[in-house]
């Protein structure tokens, strides 16, 4: 066994190698930031996901990094909502029920905002 290099403790962080590990114990693993990980991404989530981003391309969301409302692009708008469309149509009969009825709320909420929009004309 080859002793320590003095260098590698002023480094500030420790590399362990888990792999194949079977330790149950293992703490969650950690952002960058030093926070656990995000939730996983489900389908509720990637719904959300989609409509929000068709209510920022309609101006009703405000961009997080500068907090300015989104510029209007009906036609991204109009994308987001097929894709929920979509996946409505694909997953008929799939989806519990409460994701059922976000998806169904969601694309209301959203095709209501369109036609706001699209009426102001902008």
């Amino acid at each position: 066994m080859s002793e320590r290099d003095p260098k590698d403790e002023d480094r500030g962080f420790t590399v362990v190698d888990r792999r194949g590990s079977t330790d149950e114990s293992r703490e969650p693993a950690a952002s960058p930031s030093g926070s656990e990980e995000p939730p996983r991404f489900d389908f509720s989530m990637l719904v959300q996901s989609l409509a929000i981003t068709a209510l920022h391309h309609l101006g009703q969301i405000a961009d997080p990094a500068s907090g300015q409302p989104g510029r209007v692009d009906l036609v991204l708008a109009q994308q987001n909502i097929d894709i929920l469309e979509l996946l409505e149509v694909k997953t008929q009969g799939n989806l519990a029920a409460d994701e059922s009825r976000l998806l169904a709320s969601l694309l209301y909420e959203v095709r209501m905002h369109y036609v706001e929009v699209s009426k102001q004309g902008r």
